[in-house]
């Protein structure tokens, strides 16, 4: 199956087992669907109900993972606009009536209990007499696609809900760290039974999860519990299975040339089908470019200016001499390099640092920030001639073998013992990608510099390490002042009002 059409089932099929999903998350509603019509012994069927659940986790709004991503020292939220609550979070400021933090959670937690729902269909597939180790497979991918969401949204929030039934009056809340072990179980029930290949491999479904993107969940849950062996032997099965390898052009494989790349573990897949119009399936990266810029196409649209890098993470980069990465992760404007240029030990820059983009893209001043993410830049060059919108046609890389080669360095570096090579080596395939030299040992602190260098503006990666490592003085910069009780987000209003099980959590465990 070409990417086409599996984009065109992502998003066009009338899944047949889709249904509404209410959002009182404490009423005794099912999470029902209509079965008069569902022949149970289909394999298009059951294939249909694995495409449901692709489809809720694709659909991503475009202020959700901003929020998830916003508070590390990486990144800073552009200001002067209409989300002033978004700039209060990134400076420890929450407000727990405002809409992002409800629609954050209300759509991920809609997704986590429709995906629930199509196991449940699954194994009505099952019963119905569709191969059995299709069910399985098709299960284990909802499992894996629901733990990331889990992992997200506990990482966010602390404790949060544990779904396996769509009986919400079964609905649990636990801690992180029991959330953590939840979903490292989820994932050994499913990894058995998904195909052992790269997402980029598959035919039935290109990009979709495979065991290997399974293992990379697992390794990111346990890193949260700092079981540091349970790190190295599920990010080591990824390493040894020579399936993975990283991109030649780090600066390209945030582009449309990266998409599906033998590096990427998951990622979010859009695409105009390579029209000028008609059919787009596009996430709104609008959010993350600068506000006002001459591009090289006439034409193309700026973005919002709402997602800036950190001066803190560029003069971490320029101390390193740091180019490939440092070029690819921040789009320059006039005004911010002279605000580098106001510290006297960058009054020098590399001649590079300018504000046209190596494919002739010339960022302007703006208002709202000083920089913009070149993670989430596409060239205009790049854009389908006849398409305008900011970033329109790109994906949006979720995980990638260089963040499993960075936990795996780090998990050895905190006394696991690996199977696949030493730290040093892994963390030198990182850095010689970025044009940097090998290194023949490595320290903890290492690795999590070259993590920050490497993972910067994605996922809060950088914000949730500092949080797992007790580094949070980091986050004390530019007058932020950071304290332990603000780690998670407060629970949405709005869910506290309508969840008698979220609220009696609270209740009982104060301080999170």
């Amino acid at each position: 199956m070409n990417k086409r059409n599996y984009l065109k089932i992502i998003f066009l099929v009338s899944i047949l087992i889709l249904s509404s999903c209410t959002n009182k998350l404490d009423e005794e509603l099912e999470l029902s669907t209509t079965s008069e019509n569902i022949d149970y012994s289909s394999q298009a069927g059951a294939f249909n109900a694995l495409i449901g659940s692709y489809q809720k986790f694709q659909d991503m709004g475009w202020e959700q993972i901003p929020l998830v991503s916003v508070r590390g020292d990486d990144v800073n939220a552009g200001g002067l606009g209409d989300q002033a609550p978004f700039s209060d979070t990134d400076r420890f400021v929450y407000d727990n009536n405002y809409w992002m933090y409800n629609s954050l959670w209300d759509s991920w937690f809609q997704k986590i209990l429709q995906i629930t729902t199509q196991i449940e269909q699954l194994e009505k597939f099952r019963e119905g007499g569709v191969d059995s180790a299709k069910i399985d497979q098709y299960i284990a991918e909802c499992k894996t696609l629901r733990a990331f969401l889990t992992i997200e949204l506990s990482r966010t929030f602390g404790a949060v809900f544990n779904v396996e039934s769509a009986d919400q009056t079964k609905l649990v809340v636990r801690s992180k760290d029991e959330t953590m072990q939840w979903v490292s179980s989820q994932i050994d029930e499913a990894t058995p039974f998904l195909l052992d290949m790269r997402p980029n491999q598959r035919t039935d479904l290109k990009g979709g999860v495979t065991k290997y993107t399974a293992l990379a969940i697992k390794a990111m849950a346990k890193l949260e519990l700092k079981d540091y062996q349970g790190v190295a032997d599920a990010t080591g099965m990824i390493i040894k299975s020579g399936k993975f390898d990283l991109y030649s052009s780090y600066y390209s494989l945030f582009k449309t040339p990266g998409k599906l790349a033998n590096e990427n573990l998951l990622e979010v897949q859009y695409s105009d089908f390579g029209t000028g119009s008609g059919t787009n399936y596009s996430h709104l990266f609008a959010f993350y470019g600068p506000t006002d810029w001459t591009p090289a196409v006439s034409g193309a649209n700026a973005g919002w200016g709402f997602y800036e890098p950190s001066l803190k993470y560029i003069k971490f980069m320029l101390d390193r001499g740091e180019k490939e990465r440092l070029e690819t992760s921040v789009l320059f404007t006039n005004r911010g390099i002279a605000q580098i240029k106001t510290d006297p030990l960058y009054a020098t820059l590399p001649s590079w640092i300018t504000n046209t983009t190596r494919d002739g893209d010339l960022i302007k001043d703006y208002s709202r920030a000083l920089f913009a993410s070149g993670k989430h830049y596409l060239p205009s060059k790049q854009l389908t001639p006849g398409r305008a919108d900011y970033g329109t046609n790109k994906n949006y890389i979720v995980t990638r073998y260089s963040e499993v080669l960075l936990m795996y360095a780090e998990a050895l570096t905190r006394g696991a013992t690996g199977t696949a090579g030493s730290a040093a080596d892994a963390v030198t395939l990182v850095r010689q990608r970025a044009g940097l030299g090998a290194v023949s040992s490595v320290t903890s602190q290492q690795v999590m510099d070259e993590k920050y260098a490497e993972l910067g503006m994605e996922w809060g990666i950088r914000y949730f390490d500092l949080l797992r490592l007790d580094q949070t003085a980091e986050l004390s910069y530019d007058g932020r002042t950071f304290t332990t009780v603000k780690k998670y987000l407060p629970y949405p209003l709005a869910q506290l009002d309508k969840s008698f099980v979220l609220k009696e959590y609270v209740q009982s465990h104060p301080n999170p």
